[in-house]
């Protein structure tokens, strides 16, 4: 199990990690666009990567990110919160800078899709200084890698106050 709490650590296997979270703290009614980070307990994965720029172990499934593959944001497409491939309302995966060069998937609003409840909810790579996200979790690139090699398709992630 991976805790994440709201000063901005995660604990993982006893150790703890600085990570960033949403700009707006976490909310156990998340909202599309709130910049929160939804509070709960979410199964992880699959894991998105950058195959040109980072190599991963892991026991999560794996996808290399394609050019054009992207993450529904638009609550009010029938593809809300799942991977396209699509030039409209989306969240590019391939991207200039390296924010997702890995991306582990947080099962959030997945089963049902529920419109407006909050879309690509990711655990990625943090910006300079862990900056809030849009309601992601960030990580630095070595502990990511780190915790990814001790995940596999029954791991969980609690995100709490």
């Amino acid at each position: 199990m991976i805790i994440v709490n709201s000063k901005g650590w995660l604990i993982h296997k006893k150790k703890r990690y600085k990570c960033a979270i949403g700009k707006n703290g976490i909310s156990d009614n998340k909202k599309e666009g709130d910049m929160c980070t939804p509070k709960g307990i979410y199964k992880l994965g699959p894991v998105f990567f950058r195959n040109d720029r980072v190599k991963i172990i892991t026991k999560l499934k794996k996808i290399k990110i394609k050019y054009g593959m992207a993450w529904c944001d638009n609550p009010k497409s029938k593809f809300y919160n799942k991977l396209i491939i699509s030039k409209k309302s989306k969240e590019t995966l391939m991207r200039r800078d390296h924010l997702y060069d890995i991306i582990i998937f947080v099962q959030y609003n997945v089963r049902p899709v529920k419109k407006n409840k909050g879309s690509a909810i990711f655990i990625h790579l943090s910006r300079k200084n862990y900056l809030p996200t849009k309601g992601c979790i960030g990580l630095k690139l070595l502990h990511l890698k780190k915790i990814l090699r001790n995940l596999n398709s029954s791991s969980k992630i609690k995100i709490t106050f």
